[in-house]
């Protein structure tokens, strides 16, 4: 019996561009795009009039998919230093008015919660932030009296999360109003600058052994793969990763790592039918005959920022099989700095991964 392989070679450039039917590997790339079109908004002044601002609260307010994970890690990352409680709700709520901010921001032009909750916030008096596509029906509710950031670039709706973060810490950072607004679409710039060099890392004619992303994949190819965070940043990235990953096909999970470190035990259990077979096709199996299906083994992947590198290295050694994410490897020079370009440079690198797993059939 032969051992299963992949449809395609991670290394076979011409034969993952030939397969991307999708544009997939294409749509991630175009990332550093969205940001930057971000940044340029931001530095025409459309989100000018919350410059120095000081509401009661800052609410955000998501879709499905990547507006809610943004919102997720938008919180983790400054909802301690924005000087107002920031809000992750699902509508506008009841007591909003004249002193708060709305962010509504989702890739559907048509979802009622989206459209009510911009209608809604418009109504009480709040300042509003709207970054959903400028059609339908959001078109018809937003136009004129709110502050729009719709894309400029397309890009799948499996890939707008970076957008969406970078929507939402525009908004932080205009609140805050420190700098000129040519500085604070400078950050955006440096960010977007940040995951343009990842995609050329992550691209398919680079090898494996100088990419990222392929490294990424290969070590979670055929695995029950299990994400977590060393704190509330990378735990709310690891948990958009699971989806990520999960909409290519592959068996993925999330938790804090705690949480993980506790599971261990039922986690990484050897399982008696993957360790004595080589090889199982599931087309062939007859449960009567063969048993139960065997359990692909699990690998822990942690994610990390460069403050928090020792400190999850050190409560790896508690899981079985686990491997270390972080933006730069610790043989790299250009060790990217801020916690946020961090941030975006590993859902990019993730968004890619998941793009080369469902290329090569690798979840299989």
């Amino acid at each position: 019996m032969t051992a299963p392989m992949p449809l395609l070679d991670l290394d076979d450039s011409e034969g993952l561009s030939a397969a991307d039917s999708e544009g997939l590997l294409r749509s991630v790339a175009m990332g550093g795009a969205q940001i930057r079109a971000t940044a340029s908004a931001v530095g025409e002044g459309v989100i000018s009039r919350l410059a120095g601002l000081r509401p009661r609260s800052v609410v955000l307010i998501a879709g499905a998919g990547g507006a809610r994970h943004g919102a997720r890690i938008a919180l983790a990352l400054v909802g301690d230093s924005i000087g107002c409680p920031l809000l992750v709700l699902d509508r506008t709520p009841s007591w909003a008015g004249p002193l708060d901010v709305i962010v509504v921001a989702g890739d559907d032009a048509g979802d009622p919660r989206l459209v009510e909750s911009v209608d809604s916030a418009v109504r009480r008096g709040a300042e509003v932030v709207v970054a959903v596509p400028d059609e339908g029906p959001m078109r018809a509710v937003a136009a004129g009296r709110t502050m729009s950031l719709p894309p400029r670039l397309y890009a799948s709706p499996r890939h707008t999360m970076t957008r969406f973060l970078a929507v939402f810490l525009a908004v932080a950072a205009e609140i805050e109003g420190k700098g000129s607004i040519e500085d604070r679409s400078a950050v955006l710039g440096r960010i977007a600058d940040a995951v343009d060099a990842e995609a050329l890392r992550d691209g398919p004619a680079n090898e494996v052994f100088h990419n990222p992303a392929k490294s990424l994949a290969t070590r979670m190819s055929g695995r029950r793969v299990v994400l977590c965070g060393s704190g509330s940043v990378t735990t709310a990235l690891a948990e958009f990763s699971s989806v990520s990953l999960m909409s290519s096909g592959l068996n993925a999970a999330a938790a804090e790592m705690s949480e993980v470190i506790r599971s261990a035990r039922a986690l990484f259990a050897p399982d008696a039918a993957s360790r004595d077979s080589v090889f199982h096709d599931p087309f062939f199996h007859d449960p009567q005959l063969d048993g139960a299906l065997p359990t692909p083994p699990a690998r822990a992947f942690v994610f990390a920022t460069e403050s928090t590198r020792g400190e999850a290295r050190r409560r790896m050694d508690a899981l079985a099989d686990a491997d270390l994410v972080v933006a730069a490897d610790e043989d790299q020079t250009n060790v990217v700095i801020s916690e946020m370009e961090q941030v975006f440079v590993l859902a990019s690198r993730v968004d890619m991964a998941a793009a080369y797993v469902q290329l090569t059939g690798g979840a299989e």
